[in-house]
C-alpha cells in the first residue's frame, strides 16, 4: 500500500470515529501518523540524485510575493497590470505553465511578484505541478491567494487545506511550545497554564509515535494537538496571506460588501481596473517593510535610495541597519542620530538596539582613531624622542 492510500485510509478512520473524551487519545495518534506520512510524501524518493525539477527563480528586490490560485482566476492578468511584465492570459485553463516573475515599483522599493501555475485539488500529493508551486510559495514573504468572487467559498477552503498539508500555515503565529530532545532522562512535561486540549498522557502517546522517549516539553499557551505535532515536526512555515477576490464586476454589490468585510481580504476587478491601489497598500502593510534614509555628516539626507529592512529579513534595529550597509561597520559606531517617528526628540542619540520605523533618517557617528603618540587634545602626554641618550641619532657634522 502506497503512502497516499495509507493517508486516505487513516482519514477515513478519523471521519467515522466519534469525537469525545474517550477517543481523543486515539484521534491524537492518528493525527501524528498522518503528519509523519505527509512528511515522507514530501521527501524525494530514495535513490534520486536531487530534489527534482522545479522553478528556478532568482530572488530580487526587497521582498517576494507569490500568486496562488485555481486556474483561470486572473493571476496572469493581475501580474501584467501591477508590473507591466507580459504573462500570457487566455480563456482556457492552465495558460501559465511555468513561473513568471515581475517587479512592482512601490514606495521607493522593488517587490518581486511571481505568477505561478494554477493548482488543483490534490496538489499536495503531486497532482499537476502542485509540489513545485508550493515549494516556490514557501520562499515568498507573503502569499496572495487569488480567488474568483463568482465561484463558491469552498475554493478558499480547498486551497488552504492543500497548503496546510505541506506545512504552510496561513495567518497563524508559531505555537508557544518549548520542545527539546534529550539523550536521557525520559519525558519532562510542564505547562504555565491550564490545558484543555492536551494532557500529559496524550503528549506521551504522540511522542512515542515519533519514537521520542527523552524530551522536554513546556506549554506556554493552551495549544491543540495539531500545534504540538507542528512543533515536533519542526518544518512548518508560518506566512501571511491576503485573500484577493477578483471579478467583482460580475457579482452583486451585497456579495462584494460581504467579501470585502472578511479579515485579510481585498476585492478587485482586473477587467475594470478596480481597487488595485488598495491591494498594493494592503500588500505593503502585511509585508512590514521599513525604509530608512541615510544622512551623511554635515549634508542633507539622501531621499532617493533608502535602505529597506523588515522583521522577516534580518530585523529593524540600528545594528541590523549597520550590518545591511557593511558587516564591519558595527564595531566602529560611537552613536547614532535618528530623526523620525521612532525618535522622542530630533535628533535622538541612540544605540545599536534602537528599533527603527518607516521613513526614519539615520546618521552614523563613528569612533575617532587614536593618534600613534597616545596623546589627547592639543598637548601630547609624551614625546616620540628616544628614552636614552645613547639611542639618539647623532647629527652629521657641518660642512665647511
Amino acid at each position: 500500500m502506497g503512502i497516499i492510500e495509507r493517508i486516505k485510509e487513516i482519514e477515513a478512520e478519523m471521519a467515522r470515529t466519534q469525537k469525545n473524551k474517550a477517543t481523543e487519545y486515539h484521534l491524537g495518534q492518528l493525527k501524528a501518523k498522518i503528519a509523519k506520512l505527509r512528511t515522507q510524501l514530501l521527501e524525494p524518493p530514495k535513490g534520486s540524485s536531487g530534489a527534482g525539477e522545479g522553478f528556478e527563480v532568482t530572488k530580487f528586490g526587497h521582498g517576494r510575493v507569490a500568486l496562488i490560485g485555481f486556474p483561470s482566476v486572473g493571476k496572469s492578468t493581475l501580474l501584467t497590470m501591477l508590473t507591466g511584465t507580459h504573462s500570457e492570459a487566455a480563456s482556457y485553463e492552465f495558460t501559465t505553465l511555468t513561473c513568471i516573475p515581475g517587479i512592482i515599483h512601490y514606495n521607493d522599493t522593488k517587490i518581486q511578484l511571481l505568477d505561478l501555475p494554477g493548482i488543483i485539488e490534490g496538489a499536495s500529493e503531486g497532482k499537476g505541478r502542485g509540489r513545485q508551486v508550493i515549494a516556490v510559495s514557501k520562499s515568498a514573504d507573503i502569499v496572495l491567494m487569488v480567488l474568483d468572487a463568482s465561484k463558491s467559498e469552498g475554493h478558499r477552503q480547498i486551497l488552504t487545506k492543500e497548503l496546510e498539508a505541506v506545512g504552510l500555515r496561513l495567518n497563524k503565529k508559531p505555537p508557544q511550545i518549548y520542545f527539546k530532545k534529550k539523550k536521557t532522562g525520559g519525558i519532562s512535561f510542564n505547562s504555565t497554564l491550564k490545558l484543555t486540549h492536551v494532557d500529559e498522557k496524550l503528549c506521551y502517546q504522540i511522542l512515542h509515535e515519533y519514537k521520542i522517549h527523552n524530551a522536554e516539553v513546556l506549554f506556554r499557551e493552551d495549544a491543540t494537538v495539531d500545534d504540538l505535532i507542528d512543533v515536533i515536526e519542526g518544518n512548518r512555515k508560518y506566512m501571511k496571506c491576503v485573500y484577493v477576490y477578483n471579478k467583482i464586476d460580475v457579482v452583486g454589490i451585497d456579495d462584494v460588501d460581504r467579501l470585502a468585510r472578511q479579515p485579510n481580504s481585498v476585492v478587485i476587478s482586473c477587467n475594470m481596473k478596480l481597487n488595485l491601489d488598495r491591494l498594493l497598500a494592503k500588500m505593503w502593510e502585511e509585508m512590514g517593510l521599513v525604509r530608512v534614509y541615510t544622512k551623511p555628516q554635515g549634508q542633507q539626507p539622501d531621499f532617493t535610495d533608502p535602505v529597506v529592512l523588515s522583521t522577516d529579513r534580518g530585523g529593524c534595529t540600528v545594528e541590523d541597519f549597520c550590518n545591511h550597509i557593511h558587516r564591519s561597520l558595527v564595531k566602529d559606531v560611537k552613536y547614532v542620530l535618528v530623526w523620525g517617528t521612532s525618535a522622542r526628540h530630533y535628533p535622538q542619540h541612540c544605540g545599536l538596539s534602537q528599533m527603527l520605523e518607516d521613513e526614519d533618517v539615520v546618521q552614523i557617528v563613528k569612533k575617532k582613531e587614536k593618534e600613534d603618540g597616545g596623546g589627547r587634545g592639543r598637548f601630547k602626554s609624551h614625546t616620540n624622542a628616544p628614552d636614552r641618550i645613547s639611542d639618539r641619532v647623532k647629527k652629521a657634522p657641518l660642512k665647511t
